[in-house]
């Protein structure tokens, strides 16, 4: 149980630093220093170009402990990335809205930051999670991780709108500040004696695999490539709406941003909830069903959502912020036990790799469709509405796809083909 609760307070951590800079700053950004959505949408998205490097760093740290640890350091490095890009993110977009090629280089900074720390510290907590625990454990594990990690989020946006009304430049800069010395601290708290070195050591190969041949490996495996896709699909739905539902929140209802920031708080509750709900239902239902069961009620989210804030009735809108909030953690629960089911012994670090590539690479997709549709719609029928209500219709299509996939998703069959690859893939994707 202490190892679960120093794996949620690493999670908990790395949680804490998404809120600010992939919140409220987007609010600001968007509504108080009138930037671009699809610039801002671009920027989020800049952390995630970093995702295949995820395959390579699990890869790596499955062949090459550091001071005898496989794990702790390479968290610990992205944990310090991470707090650096929140501390910088308010003064970078101050700078950028300002104008001029510095603005603009000042802009990229804290989300390359944070983008890079991202990466290389969840592929490895997450890697030490489902090496910590067994199969039959997982479920449990990933909803103490995730609970904490929601719970944490509810308080941080309390928090950060708490120090942020009223809205100022100095009070967004202490707000951000206050929280990247938190998940510093909690960071470090969960990293002590989690990882045994005696079991972390093993011995390092003569060649690395380069990243063409993980990635031909990986694709040998027609499962693989579905559940990739799924997973592409599903978070880019859930996720990508984090850039769009605060400022189409102040668009629709005028809102101000301690208002606005409260939304993360009403939909981290729900999920919490859910979460719960989840582990006692996967006592009694399959994954697969749960997971189903929380995708098509986020589904009903996006589409109260859209048609809340389309007709500018709040309470509608709260209906599908709290839909959205429900979906996101029974799916959450249930789809990460599939991930961590989706991996084999000695190469957990690769596949959960490529499994945060797609999850990157979905927010990505998520950001830049987001915020590029919005501006090309409102600049189009001059409806700035308009513009948020077609995105979250688009997001709702892509759930409603990957909900088709993960009926043609079976773990046993990806365990099978992984075991039946040729001696020269297996090799790429060999551990000793």
């Amino acid at each position: 149980m202490l190892k679960r609760f120093q794996l949620g307070l690493i999670h908990v951590a790395v949680a804490m630093t998404l809120v600010p800079i992939n919140s409220t700053l987007n609010r600001v950004m968007i509504h108080e220093l009138a930037i671009s959505a699809a610039l801002v949408a671009f920027l989020a998205s800049l952390p995630y170009l970093f995702s295949p490097l995820q395959m390579i760093i699990g890869s790596f740290s499955d062949r090459h402990p550091l001071f005898g640890l496989r794990r702790t350091p390479y968290i610990l490095l992205g944990l310090l990335l991470c707090v650096g890009g929140v501390v910088v993110s308010p003064w970078a977009a101050y700078r950028l809205a300002g104008g001029g090629l510095d603005g603009v280089l000042a802009g990229w900074l804290p989300f390359l930051a944070w983008g890079m720390g991202y990466n290389l510290a969840s592929v490895s907590y997450l890697a030490l999670a489902s090496e910590l625990t067994g199969e039959q454990g997982r479920g449990r594990t990933i909803a103490v991780m995730w609970f904490m990690m929601i719970t944490s989020i509810i308080f941080t946006a309390i928090a950060i709108s708490r120090m942020v009304d009223p809205y100022t430049p100095q009070a967004l800069r202490n707000a951000f500040s206050a929280v990247g010395a938190m998940a510093l601290l909690l960071g470090v708290l969960g990293l002590l004696g989690l990882e045994n070195r005696a079991t972390a050591t093993m011995a390092t190969v003569k060649r690395e695999p380069s990243f063409s041949e993980i990635v031909v490996a990986i694709s040998k495996n027609d499962v693989a490539i579905r559940f990739f896709i799924y997973l592409l699909l599903l978070l880019a739905a859930i996720l990508g709406q984090d850039v769009l539902l605060e400022p189409f929140a102040a668009e629709a209802f005028g809102w101000t941003v301690a208002e606005t920031t409260r939304l993360t708080s009403l939909w981290g509750g729900f999920v919490l909830l859910a979460i719960i709900l989840a582990v006692g239902l996967e006592r009694r239902f399959s994954r697969r069903f749960v997971a189903q069961l929380g995708n098509l009620t986020a589904f009903t989210g996006f589409l109260l959502i859209l048609i809340g804030g389309g007709l500018r009735q709040s309470g509608v809108f709260y209906l599908g912020v709290i839909a959205l909030g429900s979906g996101t953690g029974l799916s959450t629960v249930s789809n990460l036990a599939l991930m961590f089911d989706m991996t084999l012994p000695g190469q957990v670090g690769l596949f959960i790799g490529a499994w945060g590539v797609s999850n990157a690479l979905s927010r990505l997709l998520g950001s830049l469709l987001g915020g590029a549709v919005r501006d090309i719609v409102k600049d189009l029928s001059d409806n700035s509405i308009l513009g948020y209500v077609t995105v979250f219709a688009l997001e709702a299509g892509m759930l409603l796809i990957a909900v088709f996939l993960l009926t043609r998703i079976d773990v046993t069959a990806f365990q099978k083909r992984a075991r039946d690859l040729s001696p020269v893939e297996r090799a790429a994707l060999a551990v000793e």
